[in-house]
């Protein structure tokens, strides 16, 4: 008997609830099903919609969500109909398929359901390598008939997991995007910087343009070895673009970054943290090359960076106090957003909300904030059974931090209550808290501090000002930093 059995037809009465919540019965995204036979299967019925617009794929460890968002926004900005997947989901599924960077309605969602289920039907019944088709499977799918019958101009792919074996990588990416590699889902990709990266690097293909963020040197050989093995072009960070100065401003950053044209001065991005200013060069040599190495226009650039919304992810929802999200879920990204979060606010004191999903690197996480943070909230996620529960958590978070920092409250909202509290106690100068750990807690948090109707909060001022541009020696592009393995 096979382990994911064919489904039951949708009844024609089912909500939008109803159909989420039958689609994410199925297999779920954070196990693998290595295998493309049954997406191939699912696009050959449906007539190969993912081969209708060209691509731009992205994987890596960190930061792929946040360079597809800016890659977006600069497409947007020449006047180009775009289709973004994301994955996961902040609050509502929906979010996973945006056209023009606005995520499709509930009813173009079921109504695209309703459209693929007799095909993904034919293919649940031949039980393709013994599964039916998984829940990623399927909302990739939906994405690309989504995509294809807008139709648009180009599509921003966001890898869910991996690279090699991800249901996205059925399509051949024009342009493949390789943010920093870093460990992380170990028990799934590879217990070595290396192994991860071989899995990722599956995303390069056969005279495609690869764009590698900086990397581990180990990371870096295997790219590179896959981008001659294919006869990809390859765009380093550090050498054939990259970011070249940068200063904290209110709102966000200005940045000077080295494009497919030289340096480009003066470019305001607003949003926080050396590791989003990088995040957007490398978009930036992502759309370059995607127009054949062609440099962008530095007016459509700012259009593009004006644009941006990075929800959770070093995102001010609130003030007074100030409260942030940011998504880090393992060691890497968090030391990334401690110090963006030491970097753009004076916090004194900073109150930390954490949860996380059972299977991270929980101490490193912990450590990642230790010097930074007063006092922590440790809480739970209710959307998922794969959260770590709050006292298992209190008890790491005590041995890292020390037992008089750490506050076990099992429930979000409280949890968000009581560091506000902790926050604002008497003699708080500027009073901070951050909610962070992993995308489904800072998606809890924030369906309960952002009111749908006003999805845009507007940033917070940090504590620096915008301060003159430095003077540099001359134009030319300066060496990556350290350690990039190029």
């Amino acid at each position: 008997m096979a382990e994911n059995p064919p489904a039951s037809p949708t009844p024609a009465s089912a909500t939008h609830d109803e159909i989420v919540s039958r689609l994410m019965s199925r297999w779920p995204e954070q196990r693998v099903a290595p295998s493309l036979s049954r997406i191939s299967a699912l696009m050959g019925l449906l007539g190969d919609p993912h081969r209708a617009a060209p691509v731009i794929q992205l994987t890596g460890t960190n930061g792929k969500g946040s360079t597809a968002i800016v890659v977006e926004s600069l497409l947007r900005a020449q006047g180009l109909r775009t289709g973004r997947f994301s994955s996961p989901h902040l609050s509502r599924v929906n979010e996973r398929i945006s056209i023009d960077g606005e995520p499709i309605s509930d009813e173009r969602f079921d109504e695209v359901w309703r459209e693929i289920e007799p095909f993904v039907a034919m293919v649940d019944d031949r039980q393709l390598d013994g599964v039916s088709m998984t829940f990623f499977e399927i909302i990739t799918a939906m994405a690309f008939a989504a995509f294809a019958d807008a139709p648009v101009d180009v599509v921003v792919l966001e890898v869910g997991l991996g690279g090699t074996w991800d249901a996205t990588n059925v399509a051949d990416a024009a342009v493949a995007v390789i943010t920093p590699i870093d460990l992380d889902h170990t028990h799934l990709l590879g217990s070595t910087v290396a192994e991860i990266a071989a899995e990722k690097a599956g995303i390069i293909k056969p005279g495609a343009i690869a764009v590698l963020a900086g990397q581990p040197v180990e990371a870096a050989t295997v790219l590179l070895e896959r981008a001659v093995e294919v006869g990809a072009l390859v765009q380093r960070e550090g050498v054939d673009f990259g970011l070249l100065e940068r200063v904290p401003g209110v709102g966000g950053q200005v940045l000077r970054i080295n494009a497919a044209e030289g340096p480009v001065p003066d470019l305001h991005l607003p949003a926080f943290g050396a590791h989003l200013a990088q995040n957007a060069a490398l978009a930036v040599a992502a759309v370059e090359a995607f127009q054949g190495m062609k440099g962008l226009d530095p007016a459509v650039i700012q259009e593009g960076f004006d644009a941006v919304r990075l929800p959770g992810r070093m995102e001010v929802v609130r003030r007074s106090p100030t409260i942030v999200l940011d998504a880090a879920h393992n060691p890497h990204g968090a030391r990334a957003t401690a110090a963006a979060v030491r970097e753009a606010f004076d916090f004194s004191p900073l109150v930390a909300v954490l949860a996380v999903m059972g299977d991270k690197d929980v101490a490193g996480i912990l450590e990642a904030w230790a010097e930074l943070v007063d006092q922590v909230v440790v809480t739970q996620v209710a959307s998922t059974s794969r959260g770590m529960p709050a006292e298992e958590l209190g008890e790491v978070a005590a041995g890292v931090l020390g037992r008089e920092r750490v506050h076990v409250v099992a429930r979000m909202d409280d949890a968000i209550e009581r560091a506000v509290a902790l926050a604002e106690s008497e003699g708080a100068a500027v009073p901070g808290v951050v909610v962070t750990g992993s995308v489904i807690a800072v998606g809890e948090a924030r369906t309960l501090l952002v009111r749908p109707e006003d999805d845009r909060p507007a940033p917070a001022e940090p504590v620096l000002e915008v301060g003159e541009r430095r003077p540099h020696p001359d134009d030319d592009p300066q060496p990556g930093p350290d350690g990039f393995g190029w």
